[in-house]
C-alpha cells in the first residue's frame, strides 16, 4: 500500500510499504477513505518530538471503512464505516473506567521509554513517535486499528467524510479546551490560535455559553476565519495583547483562557524571544511557551487557562508566579477523545456544527510532502489539508 513517510526532519516521502494485518483478536483493519493533516503532524514534521524514526507512518486523523476485523471483535463487522480516534484506549483500565482515554494504561508497548521523558506513559498514538507506542498512522491506503470495539465510532447515516472526519481529533479537541475553562452564562473567553483547534474551541465556548470570545492570532485569513466563527479577532503584532484585553474585560482579564497553539508559537521579534533563542542554541528545551505564557499574565485573577496545544518537552520561562499568587487553575491534556464522539456526532447531525468549515485545500495521499510544506509555511492560506488515498 501507500503511505505518507517522516524521512527526517522536513522531510515526508510516500513509499510503498507492507499491508497491515490483524496481530491482536481486538484489531481491526480499516479502508482509509479521508485522512488529514493536524497542526501537531506539523511538530513531528519539524522534528521538535523525540524518537522518530525514518520510515515511520505519519497521520491521527483518519476515517474508512472496516475490511477485516479479528476474532474478538464484536462491535464492528466488515463494511462498517467508521471515524477513529487519535488516542489508542483498551477500555478496561482505571483511566479508561474514569474516561480518560488519552492516558491509557495498556495501550502503549513503549511505556518505558515515554516514562523516562514524561514521567509517566500516556496512550499510544497513532503515527506518533515511538514514545507514543510507534504505531502506524492514518496517512495511508489502510490502517491497523487496535482494541477496534473501543476506539472507532460507526457512522451510520449518509454524512460526508468531511463532516465526520474531525471527530478524529480537532473538534473533540477544541470542544475539551473549551470544557476545561467552566464557562459560565456571560463569561469572556480568550483564545490563542486561530488554527482548526481555536476555531472548534471558539465554536464550542459560544455552545456553552461564553458571552464574548476573543481570538489571538497574527495571520489575516485565519483572523478572518475566527471572526465568522463570532469571535472578536486580536493581531498580537499590531496591539499589546494584555493591554486590548484588559480594555475588552474592563481591567478584570479573561474568566479562561485556552492556548491552542502549543510549542511551536511565534512572537514578535523581542527581549523575549532573542532570549528564547539563545537558550536553545545552548541545548536547553526547544519549546516556544509564548501563547501559554501571554494567557497565564492575560487570565483574570482566580480564572482559569485551558491548554490543548501540544507540548512535547520541558519549558524554560514559565510564570509560576502569576500562576500561583493570583490563584489560576491551570488544565492541560490530550483530547480523551472516545468520551466526545457520540454527543459531538448528534451535534453535527443536528447542524449546530459544520466542522467542514476549516477545510481550506483537498488534495491526494501521493501529494502529502507538498500538502505538509504549504501547511506548515502558511501559504495559499492554507488552513487545513483533507487528504484522499
Amino acid at each position: 500500500m501507500k503511505a505518507n513517510c517522516w524521512m527526517g526532519r522536513g522531510r515526508v516521502e510516500v513509499r510503498d510499504v507492507p499491508d497491515p494485518v490483524i496481530l491482536s483478536g481486538r484489531d481491526a483493519v480499516v479502508r482509509i477513505t479521508s485522512t488529514a493533516i493536524c497542526g501537531t503532524d506539523l511538530h513531528l514534521y519539524d522534528g521538535r518530538i523525540p524518537t522518530m524514526e525514518p520510515g515511520d507512518i505519519l497521520g491521527h486523523e483518519f476515517m474508512g471503512e472496516v475490511v477485516e476485523v479479528g476474532p474478538e471483535v464484536s462491535r464492528l463487522r466488515p463494511g462498517d464505516r467508521v471515524v477513529v480516534p487519535f488516542p489508542i484506549a483498551c477500555g478496561g483500565c482505571s483511566a479508561c473506567e474514569h474516561g480518560l482515554y488519552s492516558v491509557c494504561e495498556n495501550s502503549n508497548p513503549n511505556a518505558g521509554l515515554a516514562e523516562k521523558h514524561l514521567g509517566h506513559s500516556p496512550a499510544g498514538v497513532f503515527g506518533f513517535s515511538h514514545m507514543f507506542g510507534g504505531f502506524a498512522g492514518g496517512q495511508a491506503e489502510y490502517a491497523r486499528v487496535p482494541f477496534a470495539d473501543v476506539g472507532p465510532i460507526k457512522i451510520e447515516d449518509d454524512l460526508p467524510d468531511e463532516k465526520v472526519l474531525f471527530l478524529s481529533d480537532i473538534l473533540p479537541t477544541g470542544w475539551m479546551g473549551a470544557e476545561m475553562c467552566d464557562i459560565k452564562p456571560g463569561d469572556t473567553v480568550a483564545v490563542w490560535g486561530a488554527g482548526p483547534v481555536g476555531l472548534f474551541t471558539i465554536m464550542s465556548a459560544y455552545l456553552m455559553g461564553a458571552e464574548r470570545v476573543v481570538c489571538v492570532d497574527r495571520l489575516p485569513y485565519r483572523l478572518r476565519m475566527a471572526e465568522r466563527a463570532g469571535a472578536l479577532p486580536l493581531d498580537y503584532e499590531q496591539v499589546d495583547v494584555i493591554e486590548a484585553l484588559r480594555d475588552i474585560t474592563a481591567g478584570r482579564g479573561p474568566d479562561a483562557c485556552v492556548d491552542a497553539v502549543g510549542m511551536e508559537a511565534h512572537h514578535p521579534a523581542t527581549a523575549v524571544t532573542a532570549y528564547d533563542r539563545a537558550r536553545r542554541a545552548a541545548g536547553a528545551p526547544a519549546e516556544q511557551p509564548y501563547a501559554l505564557r501571554e494567557a497565564i499574565m492575560a487570565c483574570r485573577n482566580g480564572g482559569v487557562v485551558s491548554v490543548v496545544g501540544a507540548y512535547g518537552g520541558m519549558l524554560d520561562g514559565f510564570p509560576m508566579g502569576s500562576l500561583m499568587n493570583r490563584s489560576l487553575t491551570l488544565r492541560a491534556g490530550q483530547c480523551h477523545v472516545q468520551r466526545y464522539l457520540a454527543p459531538l456526532l448528534a451535534r453535527i447531525r443536528s447542524g449546530e456544527i459544520d466542522p467542514s468549515v476549516v477545510i481550506t485545500h483537498r488534495m491526494r495521499l501521493q501529494d502529502a510532502p507538498r500538502a505538509y510544506e504549504m501547511f506548515r509555511d502558511k501559504q495559499d492560506e492554507c488552513h487545513k489539508v483533507l487528504l484522499t488515498p
